[in-house]
């Protein structure tokens, strides 16, 4: 009941403005955040996590996505400290990383994605794998304490864990949040069964994407909502 009585008083507040149109950004912003509060689950989560929860669920809509939602015990504190630190943010693609808010990153830190790079589609069919997936051997030189972040490509986040079984560099914390119908529940659920461990966030089953992986970095970077 009283949950219902929030959401009903932020949906009444969200509907003001001329003619119900409102037109300033950061009173939107303001608005929709209340309204993601009073109708998400948000129980147990720290300050941080819950920040990125909200700006995940304002990315794609859904406040009932919280339910698929899981992250390791220390994933908010090891991708924070992360990105203070300088580290760089290794993405599946563009579209992520074009996500990214620079303004908001703590350090300058480098934001990359490989998949353009020339070689890619030769070695993709060399290996007999997608574009995405090949795309991330270019990352190993820099994947050592860094936050890796896969929004669309479940063959990506396969790759990567596969990197790591064989010995590539360690990153401080993986954002997998691919989406799709193949592969995409399984890629996820490999990364949060991953021995013998690395900090992650996920969203289990078949929803995810690149917006909603952005917005993760966005709410991690920073504190400012």
């Amino acid at each position: 009941m009283r949950r219902r009585a929030a959401r009903d008083g932020a949906q009444r507040e969200a509907a003001g403005g001329i003619g119900g149109h409102l037109r300033d950004g950061a009173e939107i912003y303001r608005r929709s955040f209340a309204i993601i509060r009073a109708e998400a689950d948000l129980a147990g989560l720290d300050a941080a996590l819950e920040r990125t929860v909200v700006r995940m669920i304002h990315a794609c809509g859904m406040v009932d996505i919280t339910g698929d939602i899981a992250a390791s015990p220390g994933f908010a504190q090891a991708a924070t400290d992360a990105l203070i630190g300088g580290a760089p943010i290794l993405c599946d693609t563009q579209m992520v990383a074009a996500g990214i808010t620079r303004s908001r990153l703590p350090a300058e830190n480098e934001v990359v994605c490989t998949i353009g790079e020339p070689d890619v589609p030769e070695l993709a069919a060399s290996l007999r794998c997608t574009r995405s997936a090949a795309a991330v051997a270019h990352w190993r030189e820099r994947m050592d304490g860094s936050l890796c972040v896969i929004g669309n490509a479940p063959t990506a986040l396969f790759a990567l864990l596969a990197m790591i079984e064989q010995g590539a560099p360690r990153p401080a914390a993986v954002i997998g949040v691919p989406v799709g119908f193949v592969g995409a529940a399984e890629s996820k659920l490999a990364l949060s069964s991953h021995e013998p461990g690395l900090d992650h966030l996920v969203v289990h089953g078949r929803r995810g994407g690149s917006a909603i992986a952005a917005a993760a970095v966005n709410a991690l970077a920073c504190e400012r909502e």
